[in-house]
């Protein structure tokens, strides 16, 4: 490892912790400053904090690979969450805004429920705090995942003597950057971090591909037609029935993505939101063709060159480090690691925040002040990082599928209930819990028996995200449905 990639990742390193340490001195007085930023976020901010937290590792680690193993039609995924993250911008986004703080000024999505159904006020954040808990713990442990890997293909033996392995010396260098900045300085440190990140990730994405199709040694764009894949550029080739409907359902878990809907809570006016969809989806649309793009190209730039390549995920790295000097190899591995620290640190803070607002202080200290409240936070932040460093231990993890386990439970427990509660006057709290209850649960039996692999009497799996959102939104009408004298006493 050269001593300059050491050096851009180390300025990288100070630029976050940095940005920490300012927000702690703006917005950490109280609940609503350290868990929504006072409100008070820009459109330009907040569009590229939703963007950042979204796209993970996964958008340079484990979507490449998936492409660079099958060819074009692994993008099916890419163009299911574009279209996914535009309806949640025009249907969530303005809805959420308004309604969280009409309704006892909410400042997490369990509180929110809460507050809407109040007759099941209880159950609703019990049950979402649990989820948020969960499910963030499988997330996060993926992005850890993405930062083993980035030490483990990057910087093989440099830290020998340190009794650890590559891999999890990764996790922990990680994990602990991390913890220092969203710890200290909460969701405005966050959101800052995530827009210098999201301008570093779009940048390495756009200079990636463009130097493997036509920089020195590359000329891979000549070779795409030679690669030793059937059909590699094309989007339908080997594409299953299954197969597409798991592809493009992916975009049904924006939904439900508390890390990043809570953006829409954190926007400074409803007004604003327009301006904010716009940014984000440019954003978006250049990050995932800058990442089909990698995935692609290098396929090619390996096969032509001879390359071995190990394990398709790092495809990413193993460029970064073959193609440029080591500077802007360091700045390359500073946009995986923004990909991966920006949706970490976000991910950490929603659930710190259900463990606080949703658990803590609702059976245990009620009447907590603001002081105390942050400070459970910042500790809660430590206890669901420890929990993803445990699962994140095994080195043969892949980040995509670690992403996709939680991206559906996420999407099928939240997002029918969010998405009705703010467009669906009869819903009843009973109605919410039964959705919040199904959503999850068909999801972790779907995964368990393993249909998401392989149905029976089918060739292949369904992604689980699709039973299970269309068993929580039958699961609420039914039960809405059944209970309307529930809503009828609420006065809706």
């Amino acid at each position: 490892m050269q001593t300059g990639t050491i050096i851009s990742l180390a300025l990288y390193f100070i630029l976050m912790l940095a940005i920490g340490l300012w927000a702690w001195k703006r917005s950490t007085d109280t609940s609503e400053g350290y868990l929504l930023a006072g409100r008070g976020l820009s459109p330009a901010v907040a569009a590229l904090s939703a963007g950042a937290s979204d796209m993970s590792g996964w958008l340079l680690l484990g979507l490449p690979g998936a492409l660079y193993v099958s060819g074009l039609v692994e993008a099916w995924i890419g163009i299911g969450l574009f279209f996914g993250a535009l309806v949640n911008w025009i249907v969530v986004a303005p809805r959420l805004r308004q309604q969280t703080e009409e309704l006892g000024n909410a400042l997490t999505i369990p509180e929110f429920l809460a507050n809407r159904f109040p007759d099941k006020a209880v159950a609703l954040r019990l049950v979402s705090a649990l989820i948020v808990v969960v499910f963030f713990s499988v997330y996060t442990a993926a992005g850890l995942v993405g930062g083993g890997k980035l030490f483990e293909t990057s910087f093989a033996g440099l830290f020998g003597n340190t009794g650890m392995s590559d891999y999890m010396l990764g996790i922990w260098v990680t994990a602990l950057v991390v913890l220092a900045y969203t710890m200290v300085g909460g969701f405005l440190a966050v959101s800052l971090t995530d827009f210098v990140q999201g301008l570093i990730m779009v940048t390495a994405l756009v200079i990636m591909p463009l130097v493997i199709m036509f920089g020195p040694g590359g000329s891979a764009g000549g070779s795409l037609q030679q690669v030793d894949v059937p059909g590699f550029l094309s989007l339908t080739q080997g594409l299953t029935v299954l197969g597409f409907i798991s592809a493009v359902t992916w975009g049904l878990g924006y939904f439900g993505q508390p890390h990043i809907i809570v953006r829409f809570m954190a926007v400074r006016s409803v007004e604003d939101m327009p301006t904010a969809r716009n940014i984000g989806m440019a954003w978006m649309g250049v990050a995932l063709i800058g990442a089909i793009g990698i995935g692609l190209a290098g396929r090619a730039y390996v096969d032509r060159n001879g390359l071995v390549v190990d394990d398709p995920e790092t495809i990413f790295i193993v460029l970064a480090n073959l193609l440029f000097h080591p500077l802007v190899t360091g700045f390359l591995l500073a946009a995986l690691l923004a990909a991966i620290m920006s949706t970490i640190s976000s991910q950490l803070l929603v659930a710190s925040s259900s463990l606080t607002e949703d658990f803590y202080k609702l059976f245990f200290r009620k009447d907590a002040g603001e002081r105390e409240s942050v400070n459970v936070g910042r500790i809660c932040v430590a206890l669901v990082a420890l929990v993803a460093i445990l699962i994140a231990r095994n080195p043969d993890s892949e980040v995509l599928g670690l992403v996709s386990n939680a991206w559906a439970g996420f999407g099928a427990a939240f997002g029918p209930l969010i998405v009705l509660s703010l467009t669906w006057d009869r819903m009843t709290g009973s109605g919410a819990v039964a959705g919040l209850i199904t959503g999850a649960v068909v999801v972790g039996a779907w995964i368990a028996l393993g249909w998401n692999a392989a149905m029976p009497g089918f060739d292949g799996g369904l992604y689980e995200i699709v039973p299970g959102f269309i068993a929580a939104w039958l699961a609420i009408v039914v039960v809405s449905k059944a209970t309307q004298a529930e809503a009828v006493a609420q006065g809706s």
